[in-house]
């Protein structure tokens, strides 16, 4: 299979370098490890509302990617979906990138925008066997959990976001934290605790209560100084946070420098014809905003285009002049 581009990642990052890629006139594939687009925002906060994007007072994540992915739409990128890019070779002027299952991806060039790269999270002991039976690390949709009693795990921004986006439409939202103190910003723990969800500290979730027919029914606190608390719960949202890695990426002969990989003012990683661009690029003052992504994409592309045809201009005009 060969395009002119091939770009590791379908985040908003890579969404948008793919419309750029087809406005440049770039046939172009997108391959990502999970089974949609979006990345980290569809797997880990698709309902919540996002401000820093350029043109939105607030924007849900799950609206931002559709309309990313519309606005690519016109372009028809290939979108490899559920597989992991696991070597990268340079043949001559191509750049080959191997899948898992052995396809080859033949490309005059790549772009990783692998964000974070991939994500782990971290596990809630008690849950274990629960997962996807009562238990979930993520909310891909808010009414699948309508009338139900949901108990949040966790501390954190995360957490307490669940808390005030299930509120409106969960029979019951508590959170549980093992600590006294919440990782989270003042500014949300006290709009949850204005809704009157109950917040149990210096907790720990031990025990999943199952019904009779197999179902989570609720949930054994241990509160540390105190007795122990059974919480009904339909649903257990255990955001406890992730871990992240590179993998098969570092392996690549790039440079990578404080978890990421360096990039020049092009984009241009340390291999030829190889860049990168969002989070997981890293050059000194950098900051994380998906609002960067989208201006990283649009240089790497930009430069992309020239190395593929020297005679190609690197400024391509404004988008609002094409028909």
């Amino acid at each position: 299979m060969d395009y002119d581009l091939v770009i590791i990642g379908a985040g908003p990052t890579g969404l948008f370098a793919a419309y750029y890629a087809g406005f440049r006139g770039l046939s172009m594939a997108v391959v990502d490890s999970l089974p949609e687009p979006g990345g980290q925002v569809t797997a880990m906060y698709p309902e919540k509302m996002i401000y820093d994007v350029g043109g939105f007072a607030a924007v849900r994540g799950r609206d931002l990617v559709q309309g990313l992915v519309a606005q690519a739409a016109p372009w028809n990128p290939a979108y490899l979906l559920g597989r992991k890019a696991e070597k990268l070779e340079t043949a001559g002027d191509r750049v080959e990138l191997t899948l898992d299952g052995g396809d080859v991806l033949s490309a005059g060039a790549v772009l990783i925008t692998a964000g974070i790269g991939e994500f782990t999270p971290r596990p809630l002991p008690a849950g274990d066997g629960w997962l996807g039976r009562g238990m979930v690390h993520f909310v891909p949709s808010l009414q699948v959990h309508a009338g139900q009693h949901v108990v949040v795990v966790g501390g954190g921004d995360s957490a307490f976001d669940w808390c005030l986006a299930l509120h409106p439409v969960a029979a019951s939202v508590t959170l549980v934290h093992r600590r006294g103190k919440f990782r989270a910003a003042e500014s949300i723990v006290r709009q949850v605790r204005e809704l009157g969800v109950p917040l149990v500290t210096d907790a720990e979730v031990t025990r999943f209560v199952a019904s009779p027919s197999g179902e989570l029914q609720g949930v054994e606190v241990s509160v540390k100084g105190g007795e122990d608390l059974t919480l009904p719960a339909n649903a257990v949202v255990a955001a406890l946070g992730f871990t992240a890695d590179l993998g098969p990426i570092e392996s690549w002969g790039l440079e990578i420098d404080h978890r990421a990989i360096a990039v020049d003012s092009t984009m241009a990683t340390a291999r030829p014809r190889v860049y990168a661009a969002g989070d997981v690029a890293h050059y000194p003052g950098k900051v994380k905003l998906i609002a960067t992504g989208f201006g990283e994409a649009a240089t790497a592309v930009n430069n992309i285009a020239v190395a593929l045809d020297p005679e190609a201009h690197l400024f391509p005009g404004h988008s609002s002049n094409a028909e």
